[in-house]
């Protein structure tokens, strides 16, 4: 796939199709992406609706991206500007409890589950779905960091950190071992069925039917302990990457199937630390060219391709081709940022 053309671009209600194929490939615990027709095409409307506004501050509506390969959409990568306005952000963090028996002359530390809001008010990074043909081409990781030039590029859409949630490890059965240990005996339900509905109406059944103190990760079955903040099989790669893009895992993790929580400042992410915005000067690569991230446009207009570009003194020199894809000539602007391996 070293020839193919990939871009990546707002998405908009012409690509329901699309969205409802990657849905439908995504499996247990993706809520952001529920195979519900009804359900993506609203969430494309109200991202459509938010980019056309373009007006300045936060604004909690999902902003959708769309993956394309060739022409044909193969992904999609969302960014929620604030999560736990409607109802709250949940999770569970972990935490050690020392305590000190002076008759047995001894210490215990004992690890600790506290549901929380702590994350409430962050950005989201999500939704990242990729077809399974694209996999293993370098798509999915562009369209992962082209979520971090938007939000350079409208900086003052989002707050001051940015986190984001893997799936939790699923057993070889197919069975979430956190779900089984501590949410089934609270909301008395499936995972599939606890899953879908909070994907499409919400997450208010948590704070209604949720624990409501601590909870000793020793009492769990062994299988829910080795799971807690364990990435799905599938997801491991993913969270490698944004730990390199300088997320940290501070011990957060979902509530339903465990998966780790991890947050940054977003001024101190790696593309956002090394990024620079350049004028669009000669087209055409003659020498030494630097293999980079690019995006330009505002909203709707959003673009991001992967190129080799010749930066200099504030101009830039990239391909026709690029230019393109980005839908820029001279003398316009594009934000870029060196790819490292």
């Amino acid at each position: 796939m070293t020839d193919s053309e990939i871009v990546i671009r707002a998405a908009g209600p012409a690509d329901i199709d699309a969205f409802m194929r990657l849905a439908t490939t995504v499996g247990k615990g993706m809520t952001n992406l529920p195979a519900d027709k009804a359900v993506l095409l609203a969430k494309l409307d109200a991202s459509v609706a938010r980019l056309a506004d373009g007006h300045d501050g936060v604004d909690p509506t999902p902003i959708w991206l769309a993956l394309e390969i060739d022409g044909t959409v193969m992904g999609a990568a969302a960014l929620f500007p604030s999560i736990g306005n409607d109802w709250p952000f949940y999770s569970y963090k972990r935490s050690n409890l020392r305590n000190r028996s002076l008759a047995l002359e001894k210490t215990v530390t004992v690890e600790t589950l506290t549901l929380n809001n702590d994350l409430g008010g962050m950005a989201e990074v999500g939704g990242l779905v990729v077809m399974p043909q694209a996999r293993g081409s370098g798509a999915g990781r562009l369209a992962a960091q082209s979520r971090y030039l938007f939000m350079a590029e409208h900086r003052d859409w989002f707050p001051r950190s940015v986190m984001a949630e893997m799936r939790g490890y699923i057993d070889p059965q197919g069975r979430s071992p956190v779900w089984e240990a501590l949410g089934r005996p609270f909301y008395q339900m499936d995972f599939e069925e606890a899953d879908h509905f909070s994907g499409v109406a919400g997450n208010q059944f948590i704070a209604e039917l949720g624990p409501r103190h601590c909870l000793y990760v020793s009492m769990l079955p062994e299988d829910a302990r080795a799971a807690l903040g364990r990435p799905h099989d599938a997801s491991r790669i993913a969270y490698d990457m944004l730990l390199k893009e300088g997320f940290r895992d501070t011990g957060y993790c979902d509530i339903f199937d465990g998966g780790p929580q991890v947050f940054s400042e977003i001024d101190e992410l790696r593309i956002l630390r090394g990024g620079r915005q350049s004028i669009v000067g000669a087209l055409g690569i003659d020498g030494d060219p630097v293999d980079s991230l690019c995006s330009a446009g505002r909203g709707a207009a959003f673009r991001a391709v992967r190129a080799p570009v010749i930066p200099g003194d504030g101009r830039l020199t990239l391909s026709e081709r690029d230019a393109i894809a980005l839908r820029v000539g001279a003398g316009d602007s594009v934000r870029h940022v060196a790819l490292s391996d």
